[in-house]
């Protein structure tokens, strides 16, 4: 198996660590994680690019040396990579020695090649793009197309590279490999480019010290974008190193829209000069803008991701930001999104699946792992289940080959609902009454810990914490991600270990204090106020307490339409257990078809919880939050009687969960 060589691009030391760097960081370890799952030899690889006139400017303003402001950010990204979970296998520095050995090893590889001459440059140079533009690049004001500052005039003497001499070259290499440069509106965008005519490049400048000198003529500075693009080779060592030859070319060059330019043009036509094989693709993704608006320092609306992640955890983070757009396309982020999707998608739909799995496993096998049956695909929901983790483990790898872990996340949560689903249709909470069906019980929660082990090891490169957990859960101990390929995986007998919940539900209130901090204000849907007051708070408990003693009135009737305002439903009874501390409590989860809701009922005097597990009642849908001794209610099932319940809402018949009631 060929190894696999992914690269960020070297983050540029004038800013601090924002959400675009950590989304391509993130990108490029779930990358790198899956291939390690699947045994492959992997080198990933990140860094920082300290060099050139904006550093040099960026240091003078603050009244500091260059090399002192690069090492204050640098220790930010590294303080990022770590909170963040990233597991890259180096960190290269542009100010390093070894790397300024490559640097000036490949500029004398190129001058060797006749490809480097010293001339004189005139034209617009913008500082932050370290780039000259021509006239027709910029917009009306002559402002850089990227930075949308003015650019200067420079006139100056400076070294070129030949880069017009590999046009041709270059054309065909994209020819013969079209996957070179993707997603495909990009490459096309590149080809346009090679196709108008490559000019030769300015590759030194003299206006300025901080970088790397020249080779045999110590008054140029080496081009900052030629000093950058080597750290994919020098981050591997010295040019003719071994580990320079186990992983050169790189597999991914993982990159912004921004830089592509310079990294499908200047730099294979760099390489081609110097002898050296080209990357085997670069991947540009796009722009993250902020409820639509484009991320800025003067808006105030820059995401942090080291406080994201401190907040509602790295996992969840790093989840979301793979989760919510394609690879190649922009994205939005939406912190109301954010909590959205950990909610329902990590909360309700796997963390649910995962307690309310090792919850029957408790009570039906003694919280121990059971015998899967002899033939796994016997059984018709049985084999349902099989096939759909087998189609979802082939389905995701090739979204992870093809660096698409947004699509390899859509079909993994299609095996976190099927299973479920699975659940739901085989019924264990309803078959265990029957002893003759005990052993068939055993085998549907030994299947349903089957495909939860599936899982775990499927989202270890997205959520490695929230996946380690859900194998230490599980019984597995310590054990590593692998990719699943078997149906036995489990060891019959081990211990389930019941945690905490994977995701806990971000609840409203918790939610505004988190939009205060990130953004200075309450969600956009209102859902999270200001807590009241606590006048107002007695005030409204006063008022309670005169409406409880007020006469009834004589008019009781509501009209048709306030009785349609109610949203009744069908809803069967998955989970049941006793609050804490509560005689007539009982906490619930209530399955509603499409979602399952967590309810606590005062129904523990006259139901027990293992009596109401497979019960269909009937569920206010509609009804307002509310916590109960520190439980979050979701609504309410309907039963008879006043203060003491007799009984339960039924039906005369079984219906599908969720079915409407009117």
């Amino acid at each position: 198996m060929n190894p696999f060589y992914i690269t960020t691009p070297i983050y540029y030391v004038n800013d601090v660590p924002h959400l675009g760097h950590a989304y391509t960081t993130i990108v490029a370890d779930a990358l790198a994680r899956y291939q390690r799952s699947r045994g492959r030899k992997v080198f990933f690889a990140t860094g920082t690019d300290e060099h050139g006139q904006k550093i040099e400017e960026a240091a003078a303003e603050q009244g500091m040396k260059p090399a002192q402001l690069a090492d204050q950010v640098v220790a930010r990204f590294r303080e990022t990579w770590t909170n963040l979970n990233i597991s890259h296998d180096d960190f290269i520095r542009t100010t390093e020695a070894r790397h300024k050995l490559v640097v000036e090893k490949l500029w004398r590889r190129m001058a060797d090649k006749d490809d480097i001459y010293l001339g004189e440059y005139e034209g617009l140079y913008c500082v932050g793009c370290e780039e000259y533009y021509t006239e027709g690049q910029l917009d009306a004001d002559e402002k850089c197309p990227v930075h949308g500052t003015k650019v200067q005039h420079l006139k100056q003497p400076s070294y070129f590279f030949r880069m017009s001499k590999y046009q041709d070259a270059l054309l065909e290499h994209f020819e013969k490999n079209p996957d070179f440069v993707q997603p495909e509106i990009r490459k096309n965008e590149i080809l346009s480019f090679i196709k108008g005519g490559l000019r030769d490049l300015s590759i030194s400048r003299t206006t300025f010290d901080w970088g790397i000198r020249t080779p045999d003529d110590p008054k140029h500075v080496i081009y900052v974008w030629l000093d950058a693009l080597t750290n994919y080779l020098s981050v591997l060592g010295d040019l003719d190193s071994e580990n320079n030859e186990a992983f050169w070319p790189a597999t991914v060059h993982l990159i912004g829209k921004d830089i592509l330019r310079f990294h499908a043009v200047y730099w294979p036509t760099m390489l081609l000069s110097a002898g050296l094989p080209l990357p085997k693709q670069i991947l540009a993704h796009g722009w993250w803008t902020i409820n639509g608006q484009k991320m800025s320092k003067s808006l105030g609306n820059v995401v942090e991701p080291n406080t994201i992640a401190k907040d509602v955890g790295r996992d969840a983070l790093r989840y979301f930001v793979l989760r919510e757009t394609p690879l190649g396309s922009d994205g939005d982020f939406s912190h109301e999104g954010l909590i959205q999707r950990i909610n329902s998608e990590l909360g309700n739909d796997l963390g649910n699946l995962l307690n309310r799995s090792l919850a029957m496993a408790g009570r039906y096998c003694d919280g121990q792992v059971p015998a899967l049956p002899e033939s796994p695909t016997a059984v018709a929901e049985d084999k349902t289940l099989v096939e759909l983790a087998t189609a979802s483990a082939e389905q995701a790898a090739k979204h992870f080959e093809a660096c698409a872990p947004s699509r390899a996340l859509e079909v993994i949560w299609e095996l976190v609902r099927g299973t479920n689903k699975y659940i739901d249709s085989c019924a264990p909470y309803k078959l265990i009454k029957d002893p003759e069906q005990k052993a068939r019980v055993g085998h549907i929660v030994a299947n349903f810990l089957e495909a939860l082990r599936w899982i775990a090891m499927m989202v270890d490169s997205i959520m490695p914490d929230k996946a380690a957990e859900m194998r230490h859960q599980l019984g597995m101990g310590e054990t590593q991600a692998s990719w699943p390929e078997s149906w036995c995986g489990l060891t019959v007998g081990s211990q389930l270990v019941k945690g905490e919940r994977l995701f806990p539900r971000i609840e409203d209130d918790d939610k505004a204090k988190l939009f205060e901090k990130w953004t200075g204000k309450p969600p956009a849907d209102g859902a999270a106020a200001k807590p009241e007051s606590k006048k107002k708070e007695q005030a409204k408990q006063q008022q309670k307490k005169q409406k409880k003693e007020a006469p009834a009135k004589e008019d009781v009737t509501i009209s048709f339409d306030e009785f349609c305002r109610l949203d009744l439903r069908v809803a069967r009874i998955a989970e049941a257990q006793r609050v804490e501390g509560a005689d007539r409590l009982l906490q619930l989860q209530v399955d509603l078809g499409k979602e399952t809701r967590q309810v606590v009922a005062g129904i523990a005097e006259a139901y027990s919880p293992e009596e109401l597990v497979g019960k269909q009642v009937i569920f206010v849908a509609n009804l307002k939050p509310a916590k109960i001794r520190g439980i979050r209610s979701e609504g309410m099932i309907l039963a008879a009687g006043g203060k003491k319940v007799l009984a339960l809402s039924a039906l005369d018949r079984e219906v599908p969960a969720g079915t409407e009631v009117r």
